[in-house]
């Protein structure tokens, strides 16, 4: 079992974009909710690449550390676990399923924010967005995670809450679902409005 983390385990992309709208606010940029449904789910060179393409903003690593120091702030304090797939991966731990991150965050920001929420001690495996070549919707992130647990992908699930992330999992040859947490496009994978272990287990061939 592969999860994406943002959107799906943390309530992490509102302090994310808020962050992002400060540090772009005095070049002209406003982050509003066309931006955010373009670039959630995929990795912060992307989302400037998204950005910098509209607008003259200073560059990348520049970018990126003030980003950083603005969100790291905030998950330190504000950070929010979302109750029904931490319930869900502790469940799932117990019974002893394999369970893996794929997340577009970078290695730092992940594990600040799984420290936070409390949640590393679950997962075998974790994989960030800078320890890849490519970031979803490419399928790197979902093939390293399922290599690394030695698990075969078609005998997994993913549970993503983006379009992005889902092709990403499906393309790595994983079983994937969608959790609805923004309601955003979803497309062709199936869609469950919460993270539920019973329904995992069941797909798993656990029940």
């Amino acid at each position: 079992m592969v999860f994406d983390f943002d959107g799906v385990l943390a309530d992490s992309e509102p302090l994310s974009w808020r962050a992002w709208a400060v540090v772009l606010e005095p070049f002209g940029v406003a982050v509003v909710d066309e931006d955010v449904a373009a670039c959630t789910g995929t990795t912060s060179r992307d989302t400037y690449e998204h950005f910098a393409s509209r607008a003259e903003i200073p560059a990348y690593p520049d970018v990126l550390a003030a980003v950083d120091a603005h969100r790291q702030a905030a998950f330190q304090t504000d950070l929010r676990g979302f109750d029904d797939a931490i319930d869900t991966v502790r469940r799932l731990a117990m019974v002893g399923v394999p369970l893996g991150v794929a997340s577009s965050s970078s290695r730092a920001n992940l594990d600040m924010k799984m420290k936070v929420l409390d949640v590393a001690r679950y997962f075998e495996v974790t994989v960030a967005g800078d320890e890849v070549e490519r970031g979803k919707p490419a399928p790197d992130l979902y093939e390293v995670a399922v290599e690394r647990m030695r698990i075969e992908p078609g005998a997994s699930v993913a549970v993503e809450d983006t379009l992005i992330g889902a092709d990403a999992a499906a393309a790595a040859g994983l079983r994937t679902v969608i959790v609805d947490r923004s309601g955003m496009p979803t497309g062709r994978h199936p869609v469950v409005s919460a993270v539920d272990a019973d329904l995992l287990l069941l797909w798993l061939g656990r029940l």
